[in-house]
């Protein structure tokens, strides 16, 4: 593996390691526009596959588990590694269309546990976050914006609508491990707790006085911040 440095080290925060060599991405779909449903006018093999939108599906990855004070953000830069933006992540070693010459991608998919990006004990990343990845930077690493976001207010099962979104936003930071001020949010009496005390909802809806949440990442859409208040009001039930 090729030189990777203090990114290996700090940047934590995902799911166990698998083999990546064997890895197989997901066939492409060429997705050229800015809005996730708008291919550039290609055919779509796949009509329920939109296509890769970057802000969408791959920059909260780096948000939530790289991003952090200490380790991958502006002011912190380990290595001169930044994961804030398109711009940073695709600044320094990184090869579009091709994820196995990527440092990124090699890092993330290591086998030896040891040397992997994010390092244990914390949590790698998951297999369908790896496959994203390589996919989207396999696909030319397109910096897609603006893409629509399905969303319906109307489902707040823990299950289907609260339970993925912390995944996909929060776990990298409040995990078993790394539980940042204390709190953790990859189990369900983690969420439910954050919840019904409030901090949550003041976080995600960006209140005065509170640190708003994701960290680092854009505010969750005014659907998906209805679907955690729906839920908190229902009972915040593991449903």
């Amino acid at each position: 593996m090729r030189r990777i440095g203090l990114i290996i080290v700090c940047c934590i925060g995902m799911m166990a390691a698998c083999v990546h060599k064997s890895e197989t991405p997901t066939p492409a779909t060429n997705n050229g526009g800015n809005n996730g449903g708008n291919n550039g006018g290609n055919s779509n093999p796949n009509p329920a596959d939109t296509g890769i939108c970057f802000s969408r599906d791959i920059l909260p990855i780096f948000i939530a588990n790289c991003a952090q004070s200490g380790c991958h953000d502006a002011a912190s830069a380990k290595e001169g590694f930044v994961f804030t933006s398109y711009e940073t992540i695709t600044r320094k070693e990184f090869v579009p269309g091709n994820a196995d010459a990527t440092e990124l991608y090699d890092a993330i998919t290591e086998d030896d546990v040891s040397k992997r990006m994010p390092q244990y004990p914390n949590p790698a990343l998951s297999g369908e976050q790896k496959a994203l990845i390589r996919r989207w930077i396999n696909e030319g690493a397109k910096n897609t914006t603006g893409c629509s976001t399905p969303c319906d207010s109307n489902n707040y099962l823990y299950s289907t609508a609260v339970k993925p979104m912390m995944e996909k936003y929060c776990v990298g930071c409040h995990n078993g491990t790394v539980a940042n001020k204390g709190v953790r949010l990859d189990t369900y009496d983690g969420v439910r707790t954050a919840a019904v005390n409030g901090r949550m909802l003041d976080a995600i809806r960006h209140s005065a006085g509170v640190t708003p949440m994701p960290s680092g990442g854009a505010k969750l859409s005014d659907c998906q911040v209805q679907q955690v208040s729906k839920w908190v009001a229902a009972g915040a039930l593991n449903n």
